[in-house]
């Protein structure tokens, strides 16, 4: 694996905050950040929903790390054009050390403007289109494009890095999977699965594949499992309902089912470096070239300091 990073959590932590993770990631020697972006938080007790292009704007004046978008979603609620211009912006401003990385969203961050939430296969179509669009104007001239999702008309962003931004696609299931290997210049996934994985390779992906992991790391277990359980158990939910439950109220009577066990299930709570090592295994050997870790709550310095001491001498990065 040639990059394990921090994940920083814009639904989770205000804006100063994640600008000063990503200065303590740098410090404790990552080089690299992923950063979601959303417009609701899932559960009002994560309570923030940060803008990530005002905060990707405060990194790159404070670090030298590269940002990877996880991810945004071009579709609906911001339209592809002006995305465009942002990860534009974005990568002028690190330097050539942006990736944005795209998904087809969920209802919860994209019905707000009153939008039809379409069905999956319709919102893969509208992706494609999106970076279509965006790729157009990454190449700095004049662009006119009437399609069946989206019109630009005499459009062009003036101030251009003479590399356009790597667009990564998220992917779960087969056709999102297949896209990314089609058009997109990387993989993005929060699960360690080697066969979706496995399937971007065969179908011709050859960008980088990036993972995400979620942990909670305290120096006492049942603490860690009691904040992982508390903001996080909608990782527990299954099939499509973060794509399609519509607000923070929602999610909170679905995780109504989801208990502690559950979640201590799936996230590594606690002090044992064994647990977490074996989570950071299950991406490493499926082959993943990137892991972006988030660590649930507060204490952000603690498991950076844990990270360096206990996991990073036992991986070689």
């Amino acid at each position: 694996m040639s990059e394990i990073g921090l994940f920083l959590s814009s639904e989770e932590h205000p804006p100063l905050n994640l600008v000063k993770q990503a200065q303590m990631a740098e410090e404790a020697g990552m080089r690299a950040v992923l950063i979601s972006d959303h417009f609701h938080p899932w559960i009002d007790r994560q309570g923030e929903s940060t803008f990530v292009w005002n905060v990707i704007g405060a990194i790159s004046a404070t670090t030298r790390l590269k940002v990877t978008t996880g991810v945004t979603c071009p579709i609906i609620r911001i339209h592809p054009a002006i995305i465009a211009q942002a990860a534009m912006t974005s990568q002028l401003l690190l330097e050539g050390r942006f990736v944005l990385g795209v998904g087809s969203g969920e209802a919860l961050n994209e019905h707000i403007l009153a939008d039809r939430w379409p069905p999956i296969a319709t919102r893969l179509e509208m992706l494609e289109e999106a970076v279509e669009v965006m790729r157009e104007l990454w190449t700095g001239s004049l662009t006119t494009h009437h399609g069946r999702y989206y019109s630009v008309e005499n459009a062009r962003i003036y101030s251009c890095h003479n590399d356009p931004p790597p667009v990564a696609i998220s992917g779960f299931g087969p056709d999102s999977v297949a896209l990314a290997a089609r058009i997109g210049n990387g993989y993005v996934t929060t699960k360690p699965d080697g066969e979706s994985l496995r399937n971007y390779r065969d179908q011709g992906g050859n960008g980088p594949a990036i993972g995400a992991l979620k942990v909670c790391w305290d120096s006492d277990e049942s603490r860690a499992r009691k904040i992982a359980h508390d903001l996080w158990a909608s990782d527990a939910l299954p099939g499509q309902l973060a794509q399609e439950l519509a607000m923070p109220a929602h999610f909170e009577q679905a995780i109504s089912i989801v208990t502690e066990e559950m979640v201590a299930s799936k996230i590594p709570c606690g002090p044992d470096p064994e647990r977490h090592l074996e989570a950071i295994s299950d991406y490493l050997d499926a082959g993943f070239d990137e892991l972006y870790i988030q660590q649930i709550g507060p204490d952000q310095s603690g498991y950076l300091e844990f990270f360096t001491k206990e996991l990073r001498p036992r991986l070689g990065v």
